[in-house]
């Protein structure tokens, strides 16, 4: 009896300096800023204590597109995308609250209404009066939110792999290991402050149809920022469910009234392309484009098509208006 309990309390003692040796501390903005921002970085003040990061390209009086990244994701997932249309447009992207290199407020605050509050903030503070909104995954479902909240600022919609439909309309979706891991209290409780990287590794091999396109440098990047003070605290309580989620309903979204681009993964493993077929479904008039060989990024997986199908439908919204025929002197 005795050997045994020195056995077991030797296994309790390795489990206990391994779960140790795995702690990671918060890393800070200063440090994270010198490697994953740039020279267009810009962290805008909002009167709520929010220190937002965003970027804003292109020029001035072209017409403006402002991305939303999805969930532990942050503005450099749509670096493919800005690189194509700066040029030809004012191109704004921006780190939703508790990601990338924008700070958090309490982690219980945090959900579909902040992030929609904050888009607000952020383009008017940037004198936007009106403009296209495009998000993925997590910041599609605060796209289509912040379409239902303020039609009138608006040219234009755009969802990618967008999230918003409740799980049980979501028959065939297939959670990676670390959503399944981050829906259970315990395990959140446990992991919260250890070293995550194989979790987001398995992550984000997941969100691609090409698992190799999750590199060495995107698993370090999302673990970094993730680690950013506070960050986790949000992440959980985002896992958790956070506070003023909306859900999607064929009625709600029925109210949208602006022109519609729907992209969507057919390999998307998170969000079924079935979501994407039912947002087509209840938004008047939307244009569905499904890409066969696509995740659940598919405007960093096919960073070049993706692009093209954004770029038609925004020369589309801001073609002149044709002019009206010269009357005839017959009348």
């Amino acid at each position: 009896m005795r050997r045994f309990l020195v056995v077991l309390l030797t296994f309790v003692a390795i489990l206990a300096a391994g779960w140790f040796a795995l702690q990671r501390a918060d890393i800070g903005y200063d440090r994270l800023e010198l490697v994953y921002a740039n020279s267009d970085s810009r962290i805008l003040p909002l009167e709520n204590g929010l220190r937002v990061h965003y970027r804003d390209v292109g020029p001035r009086d072209a017409p403006a597109l402002v991305l939303v990244h999805g969930f532990s994701s942050s503005l450099h997932t749509w670096e493919p995308w800005v690189a194509n249309l700066k040029r030809d447009y004012r191109v704004i992207s921006l780190d939703l609250p508790g990601h990338g290199l924008t700070n958090c407020l309490e982690s219980e605050r945090i959900g579909t209404e902040q992030f929609v509050a904050t888009v607000d903030a952020v383009t008017k503070s940037l004198g936007l009066d009106t403009f296209t909104l495009a998000g993925n995954s997590m910041g599609g479902g605060v796209a289509w939110a912040y379409a239902l909240a303020h039609p009138s600022r608006l040219d234009g919609l755009v969802l990618v792999d967008a999230s918003g439909w409740p799980e049980n309309a979501q028959e065939e979706k297939s959670d990676p290991i670390v959503f399944k891991l981050l829906s259970n209290p315990v395990a959140r409780r446990l992991l919260k402050n250890t070293d995550m990287t194989w979790l987001v590794r398995d992550g984000l091999r997941d969100s691609f149809a090409n698992p190799d396109l999750a590199t060495d440098d995107m698993v370090n990047r999302y673990t970094a920022l993730a680690r950013a003070p506070c960050h986790r605290d949000a992440l959980m309580a985002l896992t958790s469910g956070g506070k003023g989620r909306v859900w999607a309903t064929k009625d709600a979204l029925s109210g949208i009234d602006v022109p519609t681009l729907i992209l969507h993964g057919e390999q998307d493993k998170l969000i079924p392309v079935a979501a994407a077929r039912k947002f087509a479904d209840a938004i008047p008039g939307a244009e569905l484009v499904i890409y066969p060989e696509a995740g659940h990024l598919p405007q960093e997986e096919l960073a070049a098509e993706s692009a093209g199908d954004l770029r038609a439908f925004l020369a589309e919204l801001n073609a002149p208006e044709p002019e009206a025929a010269e009357p005839t002197e017959d009348g």
